[in-house]
């Protein structure tokens, strides 16, 4: 069974002045993406700032969302690491803590062998009886995934389920959906791309727009597979120039900047991210005005 369909929001984790956690106001950020129709809760992914987080700090962020989320929606738990053991650590305790599943990113810098990922992966899933979503971004680990890997990994390791495939390249998706036979829930990682791989049998997308607009991505994927596939591309269509500013700089910068151009006031960035260039700012002002967030 999917842990999720349709939108789930790879949330923000809001900063204080300090720099600490704010988590009176990810209480309310979760509350606002749960008011809104979000599928689903992804927390302490790349778009968390996870990558700045001490090991205790993430698993403390974790258990807060699933605690305040208390079961309303699905709670995915970012628990990668370039690390097997550390990924195992995490996983065992967002488990422990209740997590719905885990997402697990492929480990960073190591740039492992896909034995090495078969390894990796299989012995993270074997230390927890919760399901769990592979994550293929290359641009920023240095480490894909290849289709036969995921294939592999699918037919071998029971509670893995899904696939956040996040390369860009929409044949890795088709390719992938052939060799498991179906055999896998594939979600976006891209929100310009998530029509496109819904029609090649994708159930959803793992989305960095849900922050800003969660009900417009819940809508249009589930226009998708309710058969509105025309009102489901214009959608699509018609976010293309948010997605594109959303991404002008390197994630999360210019969402957690687009989030405090709205009042939602959620903080700086970790160290070595930095605030949105200036020039950047005008486009994704324009961007937001004419999507209508401003």
């Amino acid at each position: 069974m999917s842990i999720f369909k349709g939108a789930g929001v790879a949330i923000v984790t809001p900063m204080k002045s300090d720099l600490e956690v704010n988590y009176d106001k990810l209480a309310e950020l979760l509350e606002e993406q749960i008011a809104g129709k979000t599928d689903a809760i992804i927390i302490c992914g790349t778009t968390g700032e996870s990558a700045t987080m001490s090991e205790e700090e993430h698993s403390k962020v974790i258990r807060f969302a699933i605690e305040r989320v208390n079961h309303r929606i699905p709670v995915i738990a970012g628990t990668g690491s370039n690390s097997t053991r550390t990924a195992i650590q995490l996983s065992q305790e967002a488990a422990k803590d209740g997590a719905d599943g885990l997402l697990l990113v492929t480990p960073y810098y190591n740039k492992a062998t896909q034995n090495g990922l078969i390894a990796h992966y299989t012995q993270i899933c074997n230390s927890v009886d919760i399901p769990a979503i592979l994550y293929n971004v290359p641009s920023r680990t240095g480490c894909a995934i290849q289709p036969t890997t995921v294939a592999h990994l699918v037919k071998n390791v029971d509670n893995i389920v899904g696939i956040k495939e996040a390369s860009g390249d929409i044949s890795v998706g088709a390719k992938i959906m052939h060799l498991c036979d179906g055999n896998i829930d594939l979600y976006s990682g891209n929100d310009d791309q998530v029509v496109p791989l819904l029609s090649l049998g994708g159930i959803g997308v793992i989305s960095v727009l849900s922050n800003v607009a969660p009900t417009y991505v819940h809508d249009m994927v589930t226009k998708y597979l309710s058969g509105d596939t025309a009102g489901s591309c214009k959608m699509q269509l018609d976010a293309l120039p948010i997605c594109d500013a959303l991404f002008c700089e390197v994630n999360p910068i210019p969402v957690k900047a687009a989030m405090n151009m709205m009042g939602k006031e959620v903080g700086s960035l970790r160290a070595p991210l930095t605030e949105l260039e200036e020039p950047h700012k005008e486009l994704l002002k324009k961007a937001m005005t004419e999507f209508g967030l401003l």
